[in-house]
């Protein structure tokens, strides 16, 4: 059986090569992709400039469809299902796997760096990592299960708790969710810093308090003004860019904490290193998930998926929706691909 994959084989071109579906294992499932989104790591390989991706390879992780193949020992999955799929390849067998934290895996990858993207017509993944999407859920809204676990466990890491005040720097798709996950999660104050009044106004639908166009207002005197001097005690940067990480640290109180979720072009940045010392802070890092995914599915009763789609191509039109995705003219925040 063929399938149509992306794959980035030069920055700034996206194209689809057909190959043959990956063989099916005992305990694997092909799924027929009904949806699928362009990610923010996505568009970092398009730029030729992600620090983990090197080109060419295949592009996508976030996906929806439904079982069409199970193999002889498959046991929670039945053909049919409307699924949705956990993009990780965790060995199983180092300390961090078998101790159950499969997010420190010491081998740990993504399908899409193994030779498998997800804008593409089949997807084969293990059993164990395949989750069965709620009835009345669209596909659409199925693909995006991906980035809304990447939110809960980055608010999870965080310890958000009810009465938190928080600051997102960044309203893309993941900022915009992990508002939407600390306001399920009972924090008092959301503030949501952005270049992007579009996307500051979806933010503000999905959670958000208060929004800061950064272009027009410091975020740090915003902080200020809200917290009476003190400073926030909860940040997440959601861009990947010198500035933000340090205005996700300078912007904390005293003890506060930082998370980390934006991915880095630049290898190396410049920040004030004194501030650990002076102020005590704690500045960590937020990769995808572990556990997280029955989380998400499960506030997806409260948190409407659905909003952050703006567009949607034919997957034979993936270059244009790449160019789409990065073009600000466009304000794109999740493009759905559909085979």
């Amino acid at each position: 059986m063929k399938t149509r994959m992306a794959m980035v084989k030069v920055p700034g071109v996206a194209e689809l090569v057909e190959t043959e579906v990956p063989g099916l294992g005992e305990t694997q499932v092909v799924i027929a992709i009904k949806a699928s989104c362009i990610c923010g790591s996505d568009l970092h390989i398009y730029k030729g400039k992600h620090p983990s991706a090197a080109l060419p390879t295949t592009i996508g992780h976030e996906l929806a469809g439904e079982v069409i193949r199970i193999g002889s020992a498959v046991t929670s999955v039945q053909i049919g299902q409307r699924v949705t799929v956990e993009p990780v390849v965790a060995c199983g067998k180092c300390l961090p796997c078998q101790a159950g934290t499969y997010g420190y895996c010491d081998n740990l990858s993504y399908h899409y760096r193994k030779g498998q993207g997800a804008l593409a017509d089949y997807f084969v993944v293990d059993e164990r990592y395949v989750y069965q999407l709620p009835e009345d859920m669209s596909y659409e809204a199925g693909a995006l299960i991906e980035p809304l676990a990447v939110a809960v466990h980055a608010v999870k890491r965080a310890q958000i708790i009810v009465g938190d005040k928080v600051l997102i720097i960044g309203a893309g798709p993941i900022g915009i969710l992990v508002a939407a996950v600390c306001k399920a999660a009972g924090a008092q104050e959301i503030i949501v810093a952005d270049i992007s009044d579009a996307r500051l106004n979806l933010a503000a639908a999905m959670g958000a308090t208060m929004i800061v166009n950064s272009q027009h207002e410091s975020v740090l005197e915003v902080v200020k003004r809200v917290t009476g001097g003190r400073g926030i005690g909860k940040s997440f940067e959601c861009v990947g860019r010198e500035e933000t990480f340090v205005q996700a640290m300078s912007s904390l109180c005293k003890g506060g904490l930082a998370t980390m979720l934006g991915i880095f072009e630049q290898s190396t940045i410049q920040i004030p290193a004194s501030l650990f010392v002076a102020q005590e802070i704690t500045v960590q890092g937020s990769q995808g998930y572990c556990w997280d995914f029955e989380t998400a599915i499960g506030l997806t009763g409260t948190i409407d998926l659905s909003k952050l789609v703006s567009h949607v191509f034919p997957l034979a039109q993936i270059d244009h929706a790449m160019k789409a995705a990065l073009s600000p003219s466009e304000k794109a925040v999740k493009v759905i691909l559909r085979p």
